[in-house]
């Protein structure tokens, strides 16, 4: 069966938008968890904007579902410019304090405003493979963030990753507009198949919702895990966080 691990990153931009700690963000991992969702993902960027430092060590501390920590394996430790919240310690430095189950590495820069490509491991192979194996060598599952295009998936294999996530954009985008839907989902066929002949575990996610999961879950082979956080918390608000995460777990065919 498909994971759903849920992307907690906009309620924590809920919470930073005031000085508060309303939203909770690990009380929301629990709700999420007792309504269903088989993990709990997030994605610190330096500038902690959402989600920051002291939520991954608290969400580390609760967590009885799989923990997926996301980002740049290349960004090194800021100073917070906000009272109270604590310096950013760089994300290997963070992720090799917390261990997570699954670390998914993300090629974002610091004034993306969401992650909007994948590794061209043409051009990072030789910085990525190193990482991974340390990673992986303090039992973390390693995923590499990817564009759907077979020969950089198989570079993913050589460099050690475990899995890939696929980068779903283009595919949302496709059913968004009613162009070329078929020709690009068959793309992600194309790449999931080339994942599934190296070796890795396909993981995917990036603007997936209530209306193009189905079809996305049904048709690609090998997929293990989705993670979603801006639609499911946007449906949320419609129709309440435990019906939202049944809704999705019923769109992966749960």
């Amino acid at each position: 069966m498909i994971a759903l691990s849920v992307n907690l990153n906009k309620i924590a931009l809920i919470r930073n938008s005031r000085d508060t700690t309303n939203p909770d963000i690990p009380l929301h991992a629990q709700m999420c968890i007792d309504a269903g969702a088989d993990g709990i993902t997030v994605h610190p960027r330096p500038d902690q904007r959402h989600i920051r430092v002291q939520d991954c060590f608290d969400l580390a501390a609760m967590l009885s579902v799989e923990f997926n920590i996301e980002g740049n394996p290349m960004t090194g430790p800021r100073r917070s410019e906000r009272a109270g919240v604590s310096d950013y310690p760089g994300f290997m430095e963070l992720v090799k304090a917390i261990r997570p189950a699954q670390c998914t590495l993300v090629p974002d820069g610091d004034g993306q405003l969401t992650s909007d490509h994948g590794f061209d491991l043409k051009k990072d192979g030789d910085r990525v493979a190193p990482l991974v194996e340390e990673l992986k060598s303090l039992g973390i599952r390693t995923s590499l963030f990817m564009d759907p295009v077979p020969e950089q998936i198989r570079l993913a294999a050589q460099v050690g990753a475990d899995r890939i996530e696929l980068y779903t954009e283009t595919y949302a985008a496709a059913c968004k507009s009613g162009a070329a839907a078929d020709a690009v989902l068959a793309e992600f066929v194309r790449a999931a198949e080339a994942a599934g002949e190296a070796g890795l575990g396909i993981n995917a996610g990036h603007d997936l919702d209530l209306h193009n999961l189905p079809r996305f879950a049904a048709e690609v082979p090998g997929l293990l895990e989705v993670s979603i956080g801006h639609a499911l918390t946007v449906d949320a608000l419609r129709m309440g966080l435990a019906a939202t995460i049944a809704a999705y777990q019923q769109a992966l065919g749960k």
